[in-house]
C-alpha cells in the first residue's frame, strides 16, 4: 500500500534484519500504522487506518508484540546510531534519564504498582495512581527546524514494581539499579565517545555517582545537590613511611547552605539563552571544587554550582558535575536541557498514544510503550530526510502566528508524505485535480470520520 520515499525507506530498512521475512512485513506496517492512526494506538486501530479492516490472520499482528522472538535493545541500538549520524556532528553526547508513569489498571497487569503522580501531584498535594513506571534515556541534540533542543528517546525499559519481584521472590531493582544498567549499556555501544547525562535529584546518589565516574571511561553526571551535602576537600597526598590506610577525604568544607549567606561568597551572573522553555534568563552563580562522601559511600570529585535569582522567583538550588574541569556555565546550560525530557513524554501522550495501548500480555506491555517513544525520534528522522528536500512547512493562521516548528507540524507532515507519496503517486501531473479511487476514498473518509 505504501511507497516510501527514499529518505524514509533508508531509516526503515535499517531494522530489517531484528526479523524473520515473514515478521517483516508485518511489522513494518504497524511502524507505519502507528505513525497515522489518530487516537488509541491498538493493533487494531492501526490495521483499520493501513486499510487491514477485513485482514482475516488479524492475529499474525498481535503476534508480533506478544510472541515473536526480536530483540528490543538490539533495536535501540540502530535507533541510536541512527540518531547519532543525523543529529549529532561534534562534541560529547548529551542525555537525560528519567522515568514516567503509564496509568494502567487490571488484575493481569503484573509489573504495575502504586506510584506518585508527577503530573496531578504538586508540592502540597499528593496523588497515588496505579500504573507501569518506565526509565528512557533520551538523546538531547538541536533540531534545525524547530530552533531549540528536543529530547529524543532511544532505549526504554520498564522498572516492575517491588510487589512484582517479591511476589516472585526476586530481588527487586530500583530506578537506580535500572539506571545504572542502562547507562552501561550505552557506553558499551559508544565505548569512545564523551558522554554527559543529566538527570533530576533522585539520581543524586553517591553509590549511582560512583559506578558511572570511577571507570576507565567515565561518564559525566549532572545533577542537582543537598544544600546540606557533605563536602570535604581532597585527601592530602600520602607521606613517605605513613602507617594505616590512606585517607579518602580532607577537612571539612562549610555547606553550601552557610555558602549562601556568607558575605565572602564570590557570585558571578551570567544569561542562560534557555531557563526551562521561557527565553534568555539572567541569574547568579557561585561554584568550586570538593569531594563528596559519606561512610561506607565511594568518593566522588564533584564541581559544585551554587544558583540564585536576582528576581527572587525560584528558590537558591545546586547542581554538582563529577566532572570537575567543565565551566559552570556549560553546567547549567546542560541541567536546564532535563526540561525537555518533560515534553516529549507530554507529545507522546497527545501525539502518539502512549497510555492508549491495551494489552496484557506481558512481553506485549513491555514492547509496546518503548515502541511508542521510539515512534517520537523515528518521526523527527524522517522530517529530518523531509527537512533537506525543503519539504518542511510552517502551519499557521490568522489568529496564530508560529516563528517555529513544533512537533505536531513534524508529524503531519511525516504523515501527509506516507499518504500523498503512496496514493497520488500515479496520478498526472494536474494541480488542480487527482484521480482517488472509489475504495480509497471510502478508506480515506471513514479514518477521518473517526479521528479522535
Amino acid at each position: 500500500m505504501f511507497s516510501l520515499p527514499s529518505g524514509f525507506a533508508s531509516v526503515i530498512l535499517a531494522f530489517a534484519p531484528l526479523f524473520r521475512r515473514s515478521v517483516w512485513s508485518a511489522a513494518h506496517l504497524l511502524l507505519l500504522g502507528a505513525i497515522l492512526a489518530p487516537g488509541k494506538r491498538t493493533v487494531t486501530s492501526v490495521l483499520r487506518i493501513v486499510g487491514l479492516g477485513s485482514e482475516k490472520r488479524f492475529q499474525n499482528y498481535h503476534r508480533v508484540l506478544n510472541r515473536v522472538r526480536w530483540s528490543s535493545r538490539a533495536a535501540s541500538h540502530i535507533l541510536l546510531r541512527l540518531l547519532v549520524h543525523s543529529f549529532v556532528s561534534s562534541g560529547p553526547l548529551v542525555v537525560g534519564l528519567d522515568d514516567t508513569i503509564e496509568r494502567r489498571w487490571g488484575r493481569k497487569i503484573q509489573a504495575r504498582g502504586i506510584y506518585r503522580d508527577p503530573v496531578r501531584s504538586s508540592h502540597s498535594h499528593f496523588v497515588k495512581t496505579s500504573g507501569l513506571r518506565w526509565l528512557t534515556l533520551m538523546l538531547l541534540v538541536e533540531i534545525p527546524w524547530a530552533g531549540r533542543i528536543w529530547a529524543l528517546p532511544f532505549l526504554t525499559v520498564l522498572a516492575p514494581s517491588e510487589r512484582y519481584h517479591r511476589k516472585r521472590r526476586q530481588r527487586h531493582k530500583t530506578l537506580l539499579d535500572w539506571g545504572r544498567q542502562m547507562l552501561l549499556q550505552l557506553r558499551r555501544w559508544l565505548p569512545e565517545c564523551p558522554l554527559v547525562l543529566v538527570a533530576d535529584s533522585g539520581y543524586a546518589a553517591l553509590e549511582f555517582l560512583g559506578h558511572l565516574t570511577h571507570r576507565k571511561r567515565p561518564i559525566t553526571c549532572i545533577t542537582r545537590l543537598r544544600l546540606d551535602a557533605q563536602l570535604y576537600d581532597p585527601a592530602p597526598p600520602r607521606r613517605k613511611g605513613q602507617m594505616g590506610r590512606p585517607r579518602r577525604k580532607g577537612v571539612r568544607l562549610p555547606s553550601l547552605q552557610q555558602r549562601l549567606t556568607d558575605r565572602k561568597t564570590v557570585w558571578r551572573s551570567i544569561t542562560v539563552p534557555h531557563w526551562y522553555g521561557t527565553g534568555p534568563r539572567t541569574i547568579q552563580l557561585a561554584t568550586g571544587t570538593a569531594v563528596w562522601y559519606r561512610i561506607a559511600s565511594p568518593v566522588v570529585p564533584i564541581r559544585w554550582v551554587l544558583i540564585r535569582d536576582p528576581q527572587q522567583q525560584f528558590r537558591p538550588q545546586a547542581l554538582l558535575c563529577t566532572a570537575t574541569q567543565v565551566a559552570p556555565w556549560q553546567i547549567v546550560q546542560w541541567f536546564v536541557l532535563r526540561w525537555q525530557l518533560e515534553s516529549t513524554y507530554a507529545e507522546v501522550r497527545a501525539h502518539l498514544g502512549v497510555e492508549s495501548q491495551r494489552q496484557w500480555n506481558d512481553l506485549a506491555i513491555a514492547r509496546t510503550t518503548p515502541c511508542l517513544l521510539a515512534l517520537f525520534s523515528l518521526v523527527t528522522l524522517f522530517a529530518a530526510d523531509l527537512h533537506r528536500r525543503g519539504q518542511l512547512r510552517l502551519r499557521s493562521a490568522s489568529w496564530y502566528h508560529k516563528s517555529q516548528l513544533t512537533f505536531s507540524d513534524t508529524i503531519a507532515a511525516v504523515r501527509q508524505q506516507l499518504w500523498t507519496g503512496s496514493l497520488f503517486a500515479g496520478s498526472p501531473p494536474r494541480q488542480d485535480q487527482m484521480e482517488i479511487p472509489s475504495a480509497l476514498l471510502q478508506h480515506l473518509t471513514e479514518a477521518l470520520c473517526y479521528a479522535a
